[in-house]
């Protein structure tokens, strides 16, 4: 049984993030729940790197001491898997936005599909999508893409170890990826339709894995607080 010392000294949390959860929201149920628990005024926790709210999976949280932790394990090599929706794309890469352009699709085949993934292995050049939570000028790129603003951005090189098709259910295509910090999935799929000669948007995203965390041993913030009820 964790005893208050333990999350002071440091935890290393692993949690199943729940679908249209933030990841701020997921880190701020548990730290309410430690404190609460405990009678805490204050207790340091983070987690180590961010998931979309439209994304279910691994969220690291580390507490107390073990924050230093953080940078090193946003470092570690990142699973995972979902869908890609051919066809169609919105301005967001994923469901956050609605459909803007729609493309056609009878020209896709299983063996168009498997060739054009193997263009994205390895080292890749990759845009970030221009909604997200990466900062230009001190501004987020999501505050300008809603403002409708047009914003430079640049590309970044990035790791993919694995890239596989699981299943195809045209226009649905199941895939698991393996790769660096810094990855965007959604830019993969965004890629990967304009690649295949047609559009293509994330339409699920599961993490699975970081380093040697596994999603399989994590869980949900509601089971956490659970657990956390029965302690003492």
């Amino acid at each position: 049984m964790k005893t208050k010392d333990d999350f002071l000294n440091g935890q290393i949390l692993l949690i199943d993030k729940p679908l249209e959860w933030s990841s701020f929201q997921a880190v701020n149920a548990l730290k309410w729940a430690i404190r609460k628990k405990f009678d805490l005024k204050k207790i340091k926790i983070g987690h180590a790197g961010t998931l979309d709210p439209l994304a279910t999976g691994l969220l690291i949280i580390c507490t107390g001491k073990f924050t230093k932790k953080i940078p090193e394990l946003q470092g570690q090599v990142k699973e995972y898997t979902g869908t890609f929706t051919l066809g169609a794309t919105t301005p967001s890469y994923d469901l956050e936005t609605e459909i803007d352009e729609n493309y056609p699709t009878e020209h896709l085949s299983e063996e168009l599909i498997q060739e054009t993934r193997s263009q994205f292995k390895g080292s890749i050049e990759q845009v970030p999508p221009v909604f997200s939570a990466l900062k230009k000028d001190g501004k987020r790129l999501y505050e300008f893409a809603r403002e409708g603003k047009q914003v430079e951005i640049k590309s970044r090189k990035v790791e993919i170890h694995t890239f596989e098709i699981t299943q195809i259910n045209l226009p649905i295509v199941h895939f698991r990826v393996v790769c660096s910090k810094g990855t965007y999935i959604r830019s993969l799929a965004h890629d990967f339709g304009k690649a295949l000669k047609s559009g293509a948007h994330l339409s699920s995203l599961r993490r699975t894995k970081i380093g040697d965390f596994n999603v399989n041993n994590a869980v949900t913030p509601a089971t956490f607080k659970e657990s956390l009820g029965k302690i003492g």
